[in-house]
């Protein structure tokens, strides 16, 4: 549906091959759209790692999962760091994540190295120039989305009626860090999107770019790298990624107080980094 057809080279990026057995959860490899190759990521809702089986399954995305998407990422920027800006390969994301993967043993053996690594690599890809676009397909939940989507350029989602979620902390456990009653949370999450969860109050908060529906995913992938990919080219990156989405959310007029303290930031540090960056 989205890739042109038998264009997909499983675990290929380059001249670079993926370790066929790492990571079962994690789906990437090179692919053609619109006759352009892409790397794309994705995560198998339907695959279990048997080194990790009591924590990874149905999506999740483990320490290995995570490290083979930092690494195909890593392979990309490597292949093409002799191509001119406009040339860099477009990088697409397929969502559909409950989280991450933190068990014992998990956690002993560095996950959130892990999905660190692969936050960061994202972020030096979009640096680089390439377009980092993310669809939503089903959930996009807590910090599997953190690492699996949320650096990405754009970030389109599939509308509610196909079932797709997007949250980071379910109320409950709002309820309990901040220490309010669940019942005020539930009220306020009826109007306010900072409390609440779905795709319609994320694209209110900015952090959706655009809702399609299911027929249009294709075209919107390919609308989408092409003005992420224009937008770099002319110089516009501040629009593009995190930053761009705390735009979004000012002019839709879900995150009014963000913008300015973004701006805060920015003055505070523009007014004493010239004592600390000449050292």
């Amino acid at each position: 549906m989205i890739v042109d057809s038998d264009s997909f080279l499983e675990n290929v990026i380059g001249d670079y091959q993926m370790d066929s057995g790492l990571g079962p959860g994690a789906i990437v490899g090179t692919a053609r759209i619109n006759n352009q190759p892409v790397t794309l990521i994705t995560n198998d809702a339907r695959a279990i790692n048997p080194r990790f089986r009591r924590v990874v399954y149905a999506g999740v995305i483990g320490l290995e999962e995570a490290y083979k998407m930092a690494t195909a990422i890593f392979w990309t920027i490597a292949s093409d760091h002799k191509k001119s800006l406009g040339e860099k390969r477009p990088i697409v994301l397929i969502v559909d994540t409950p989280g991450n993967g933190a068990g014992k043993l998990e956690e002993v053996l560095g996950i959130y190295n892990a999905t660190g690594a692969y936050q960061l690599a994202l972020a030096e890809a979009r640096k680089m120039g390439h377009p980092v676009v993310a669809t939503i397909i089903g959930r996009a939940i807590s910090g599997g989305f953190l690492c699996h989507g949320m650096q990405a350029d754009h970030i389109l989602s599939l509308s509610k009626e196909f079932g797709t979620m997007i949250h980071v902390m379910p109320l409950t456990s709002i309820a309990k860090i901040i220490k309010t009653d669940i019942k005020r949370l539930e009220e306020l999450a009826k109007t306010n999107p900072v409390f609440a969860a779905g795709v319609d109050f994320f694209y209110r908060l900015g952090g959706v770019e655009e809702i399609i529906r299911i027929e249009d995913l294709r075209q919107a992938i390919i609308r989408h790298i092409d003005a992420v990919r224009e937008a770099k080219v002319a110089g516009q990156s501040e629009k593009l990624g995190p930053w761009g989405r705390g735009l979004l959310g000012a002019e839709r007029d879900g995150r009014k107080t963000r913008l300015l303290v973004i701006n805060r930031i920015c003055e505070e540090f523009e007014a004493i980094a010239p004592k600390y960056l000449s050292i």
